[in-house]
Protein backbone atom coordinates (compact mmCIF):
# COMPACT_ATOMS: atom_id res chain seq x y z
CA UNK A 1 0.00 0.00 0.00
CA UNK A 2 1.75 3.38 -1.20
CA UNK A 3 1.05 6.35 1.29
CA UNK A 4 0.90 9.97 -0.38
CA UNK A 5 2.78 12.55 1.10
CA UNK A 6 0.38 15.78 2.60
CA UNK A 7 -0.01 18.12 0.18
CA UNK A 8 0.10 21.92 0.37
CA UNK A 9 -0.50 23.28 -3.49
CA UNK A 10 1.67 21.90 -5.59
CA UNK A 11 4.81 21.11 -2.49
CA UNK A 12 4.29 18.74 0.31
CA UNK A 13 5.55 18.39 3.71
CA UNK A 14 9.32 17.71 2.84
CA UNK A 15 9.21 20.13 0.41
CA UNK A 16 8.32 22.97 2.46
CA UNK A 17 10.95 21.75 5.32
CA UNK A 18 13.80 21.63 2.61
CA UNK A 19 12.82 25.34 1.57
CA UNK A 20 12.95 26.26 4.97
CA UNK A 21 16.05 24.90 6.03
CA UNK A 22 18.24 26.38 2.71
CA UNK A 23 16.56 29.85 3.66
CA UNK A 24 18.16 29.27 7.46
CA UNK A 25 21.73 28.73 5.89
CA UNK A 26 21.22 31.20 3.60
CA UNK A 27 20.48 33.45 5.96
CA UNK A 28 22.90 32.61 8.72
CA UNK A 29 26.36 33.11 5.89
CA UNK A 30 24.93 36.47 5.25
CA UNK A 31 24.93 37.59 8.64
CA UNK A 32 28.33 36.16 9.01
CA UNK A 33 29.24 37.50 5.78
CA UNK A 34 27.93 40.96 7.11
CA UNK A 35 29.39 41.34 10.71
CA UNK A 36 33.17 39.70 9.71
CA UNK A 37 34.56 43.22 8.89
CA UNK A 38 33.57 44.59 12.56
CA UNK A 39 32.84 48.15 12.00
CA UNK A 40 29.64 47.34 9.77
CA UNK A 41 27.63 46.72 12.62
CA UNK A 42 27.72 50.61 14.23
CA UNK A 43 29.87 50.62 16.10
CA UNK A 44 34.22 50.77 15.16
CA UNK A 45 36.24 48.32 16.66
CA UNK A 46 38.73 49.86 18.97
CA UNK A 47 42.53 50.41 18.46
CA UNK A 48 45.68 49.75 20.70
CA UNK A 49 48.63 51.29 19.46
CA UNK A 50 51.50 48.99 19.89
CA UNK A 51 55.03 50.24 19.54
CA UNK A 52 57.93 47.72 20.42
CA UNK A 53 61.83 46.62 20.09
CA UNK A 54 63.15 43.95 17.76
CA UNK A 55 67.43 43.61 18.52
CA UNK A 56 69.52 42.34 15.63
CA UNK A 57 72.76 40.83 16.96
CA UNK A 58 76.08 40.62 14.80
CA UNK A 59 74.26 42.24 11.64
CA UNK A 60 77.48 43.55 9.49
CA UNK A 61 78.23 47.38 10.01
CA UNK A 62 77.66 49.29 7.30
CA UNK A 63 73.89 47.70 7.32
CA UNK A 64 73.21 50.65 10.03
CA UNK A 65 73.89 53.30 7.70
CA UNK A 66 71.57 51.76 4.76
CA UNK A 67 68.52 51.56 7.32
CA UNK A 68 68.60 54.97 8.75
CA UNK A 69 68.37 56.43 5.38
CA UNK A 70 65.33 54.59 4.58
CA UNK A 71 63.27 55.03 7.89
CA UNK A 72 61.05 55.58 8.38
CA UNK A 73 59.71 52.60 6.46
CA UNK A 74 55.94 50.59 5.96
CA UNK A 75 56.07 47.33 7.76
CA UNK A 76 55.38 43.95 5.38
CA UNK A 77 54.41 40.55 5.15
CA UNK A 78 53.71 38.17 2.68
CA UNK A 79 54.21 40.72 0.32
CA UNK A 80 52.11 43.23 1.57
CA UNK A 81 51.64 46.33 3.53
CA UNK A 82 50.20 45.34 7.01
CA UNK A 83 49.93 48.66 8.63
CA UNK A 84 52.70 50.28 11.19
CA UNK A 85 55.84 50.72 10.38
CA UNK A 86 59.50 50.77 11.71
CA UNK A 87 59.85 54.02 13.12
CA UNK A 88 63.73 54.13 13.68
CA UNK A 89 67.24 52.32 14.23
CA UNK A 90 69.90 52.86 17.26
CA UNK A 91 73.24 51.72 16.83
CA UNK A 92 75.33 49.27 19.35
CA UNK A 93 78.82 47.18 20.10
CA UNK A 94 78.54 44.18 18.60
CA UNK A 95 81.28 41.86 21.01
CA UNK A 96 82.90 38.41 20.75
CA UNK A 97 85.18 36.45 22.35
CA UNK A 98 89.01 36.76 22.16
CA UNK A 99 91.43 34.80 21.36
CA UNK A 100 92.41 35.37 25.35
CA UNK A 101 89.11 34.60 26.60
CA UNK A 102 87.97 38.16 26.87
CA UNK A 103 85.04 39.87 25.21
CA UNK A 104 86.25 41.96 22.47
CA UNK A 105 84.09 44.50 20.39
CA UNK A 106 83.72 43.22 16.78
CA UNK A 107 84.82 46.24 14.29
CA UNK A 108 83.05 44.48 11.10
CA UNK A 109 79.23 43.38 13.12
CA UNK A 110 76.87 45.74 14.92
CA UNK A 111 73.69 45.02 17.46
CA UNK A 112 70.63 47.37 15.54
CA UNK A 113 67.84 48.12 17.78
CA UNK A 114 64.63 48.86 15.38
CA UNK A 115 61.49 50.55 17.23
CA UNK A 116 58.72 49.95 15.12
CA UNK A 117 54.50 50.91 15.85
CA UNK A 118 51.48 49.20 14.71
CA UNK A 119 48.05 49.05 15.53
CA UNK A 120 46.08 45.89 16.88
CA UNK A 121 42.10 46.07 17.88
CA UNK A 122 41.48 45.89 20.82
CA UNK A 123 39.98 42.65 22.63
CA UNK A 124 39.52 40.93 25.87
CA UNK A 125 42.54 38.48 24.83
CA UNK A 126 45.20 40.73 22.92
CA UNK A 127 47.51 38.90 20.97
CA UNK A 128 49.49 41.57 18.90
CA UNK A 129 50.22 40.19 15.18
CA UNK A 130 51.82 42.15 12.41
CA UNK A 131 51.01 39.79 9.33
CA UNK A 132 50.88 36.30 10.16
CA UNK A 133 53.68 37.13 13.66
CA UNK A 134 53.16 37.43 16.83
CA UNK A 135 54.49 40.65 18.58
CA UNK A 136 55.73 39.10 22.27
CA UNK A 137 58.68 40.50 24.51
CA UNK A 138 61.26 37.46 23.99
CA UNK A 139 60.05 36.18 20.84
CA UNK A 140 63.26 35.09 18.59
CA UNK A 141 63.66 34.21 15.33
CA UNK A 142 61.35 37.44 14.40
CA UNK A 143 61.56 38.71 10.82
CA UNK A 144 61.47 42.32 10.49
CA UNK A 145 60.03 43.52 7.04
CA UNK A 146 59.37 46.74 5.67
CA UNK A 147 59.58 48.32 1.89
CA UNK A 148 63.06 48.41 2.02
CA UNK A 149 64.07 46.80 5.33
CA UNK A 150 64.70 43.16 6.23
CA UNK A 151 66.23 41.41 9.61
CA UNK A 152 65.85 37.80 10.03
CA UNK A 153 66.85 36.36 13.42
CA UNK A 154 65.83 38.95 15.56
CA UNK A 155 64.41 38.97 18.86
CA UNK A 156 61.54 41.20 20.26
CA UNK A 157 63.22 42.79 23.67
CA UNK A 158 60.24 45.43 24.78
CA UNK A 159 56.49 45.74 23.78
CA UNK A 160 54.33 48.68 24.65
CA UNK A 161 50.54 48.67 24.26
CA UNK A 162 49.15 52.00 24.63
CA UNK A 163 45.09 51.85 26.08
CA UNK A 164 43.04 54.48 24.53
CA UNK A 165 40.91 55.61 27.59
Amino acid sequence: MEQKAKRIGKFNIIDIIAVILILAVLAFVGWKLMNRGGGIDGGETPMTKVTYVVRAEGVPAELYDSCVDHLPSPLMASGELVGGQIESVEKAPYYVLGPDGQWVEDPEHVTLYFTATTETPTSDVMTTKVGDQEVRIGKKDYILKSEYVEINGGVIVDVQWENEE
